[in-house]
């Protein structure tokens, strides 16, 4: 199945089957802003659970807060958001369309991605289970050429950006003869930059209100509590401040389904160290996060860490963990050592001391922070595609199915009595009454029970549980495996056992 043809199954399923819809639909949709349906919000719950159980829960020195959206301006001011929060922005002068002059560029390198991925593929369909993919890749002349190329595309892009060298950065656009995605022209303006926040107003009245911003990261709320938590919760270096909540930037080109939109929320741990401890710290939280993402079973092919090429302004070391959408490889989390520059901004413009004693040493100093930072709708979408498959069945059928993570998905189980008659469906709600305290489970008598299984399979339901007349004889039901479709008789008292076995959150993330 082609990528692009991928992706449009994936955005059609998710509405069919009540995880995201355009939001304000009915009056013809807004540009890039979603609303997640009834499935949608519960698996969205359900990765921010997995991900606050990890970050928090299971460590001991790291806590939770949950700040305001509404923040003084004068913070936007000190962070740098103000002055340096831009894209470069490019227009094309024949289709009047507005574009993200960087993304054009990493457009342009996925495409050459894709021509390495095809000689991968041809190499594997001719040797076989003799295929050595990476000493394919690091020896193929062809392939080390498409490498090269995209190496020295991304290494100029970085170095022009970091310079606000935009004279160069559509040099290279030219140069690439990159062209309009839609109308194939190459007339384009001068590249731009353009700043990315939303601008609103606190106040009664029109002339007394301030201006103010809709916060476009969630990790300002945690400096500028810093003091406040550690001295609350008498934290001792190294600890970390975790936060999950909505964020919203005013993107040049939001696009790609919920992958970049203007309102978004953001899982982000700010862990504060001592200085000259931060490449350790970096290291420790790369491989940290890594082992969380793969503790989801979702093959480690489908991730890459990719190295900034262009630090932030306040950074000393960054990478990205890439995930292989539909779309190709792009950032799903950022990793970013952020020195001690926010809390040294944040002092001079607040003019109060943000500084930790340290008493092993007998001293102050500004800690150094390093930063997780994922983006929830993301990684919900990396689940999401990841897990929608077709198969082809052994009596020459296909079934689409939905392997969600079990401990993700949004129903854990349904409850199907075989018929609506003889006392099946009393059975069939008092286990659902039963087990509805310890899990999110549906019911379900509408339909063959055929029907009922590929409904649960699109769904993403791990188990299917039916009861039967022998359910009558022997207090026993079928319960039915959503990936391997595997069936087996076991008793309605071990019902609960069974499931939790599959959809805990310790049977997951012990994998770490």
């Amino acid at each position: 199945m082609a990528n692009e043809d991928q992706f449009k199954k994936v955005i059609s399923h998710a509405k069919e089957y009540g995880y995201v819809f355009q939001s304000s639909e009915i009056y013809d949709g807004l540009s890039a802003v979603y609303d997640y349906a009834q499935n949608g919000a519960e698996l969205k719950k359900n990765i921010r659970d997995y991900w606050w159980k990890a970050m928090v829960q299971m460590n001991e020195n790291i806590v939770g807060i949950d700040s305001a959206i509404f923040m003084h301006p004068t913070i936007w001011k000190a962070s740098g958001h103000v002055d340096a929060f831009n894209d470069p922005l490019i227009d094309n002068k024949d289709s009047k369309k507005r574009y993200r002059a960087d993304v054009l560029i990493e457009d342009y390198c996925a495409k050459i991605e894709g021509k390495i991925d095809k000689e991968v593929a041809k190499a594997e369909k001719r040797f076989g289970e003799a295929f050595n993919k990476e000493e394919f890749v690091s020896t193929n002349p062809r392939v080390v050429g498409y490498q090269e190329k995209i190496t020295e595309i991304l290494a100029r892009m970085g170095k022009s950006l970091e310079a606000e060298d935009l004279v160069d950065v559509k040099a290279l656009i030219e140069e690439l003869e990159i062209a309009d995605p839609l109308t194939g022209s190459r007339n384009w303006t001068e590249v731009k930059q353009f700043n990315l926040m939303f601008g609103t107003k606190l106040g009664a009245s029109a002339e007394h209100a301030m201006d103010l911003y809709l916060r476009p990261e969630t990790a300002q709320g945690i400096f500028v509590n810093f003091l406040n938590v550690q001295k609350s919760g008498r934290m001792k270096i190294p600890f970390g401040i975790a936060q999950t909540g909505k964020a919203f930037r005013n993107e040049i080109v939001a696009r790609q389904f919920i992958f970049r939109m203007r309102e978004f929320e953001q899982m982000e741990m700010q862990f504060f160290i001592k200085p000259g401890t931060q490449k350790e710290w970096f290291e420790y939280w790369k491989e940290t996060r890594m082992k969380w993402h793969l503790s989801l079973g979702m093959n480690a092919d489908n991730y890459r860490f990719h190295d900034h090429d262009k630090l932030a302004h306040y950074a000393d070391a960054a990478t990205d963990i890439e995930f292989k959408f539909p779309f190709g490889f792009k950032e799903l989390e950022g990793i970013h050592s952020r020195t001690d520059f926010d809390l040294k901004q944040h002092e001079e413009f607040s003019g109060k001391k943000l500084q930790y004693f340290d008493h092993e040493d007998n001293a102050s100093y500004t800690p150094y922070v390093l930063e997780t930072s994922i983006g929830l709708d993301r990684m919900f979408l990396a689940v999401f595609s990841n897990s929608l498959v077709e198969e082809e069945l052994e009596n020459n059928t296909t079934r689409t199915v939905l392997k969600l993570p079990a401990v993700l998905a949004p129903v854990k189980a349904a409850i199907l009595p075989l018929v609506k008659k003889d006392g099946l469906p009393e059975i069939a709600r008092q286990i659902f009454e039963d087990l509805k305290w310890d899990f999110n489970v549906d019911y379900d008598e509408k339909d063959a029970v055929g029907r009922r299984y590929r409904r649960q399979d699109a769904n993403g339901t791990p188990f299917c549980i039916t009861v039967d007349h022998d359910t009558l004889e022997d207090n026993t039901v079928t319960i039915r495996h959503r990936d391997t479709m595997e069936q087996k008789r076991v008793k309605i008292a071990d019902l609960k056992d069974i499931i939790k076995a599959e959809v805990d959150v310790k049977h997951w993330l012990q994998k770490m």
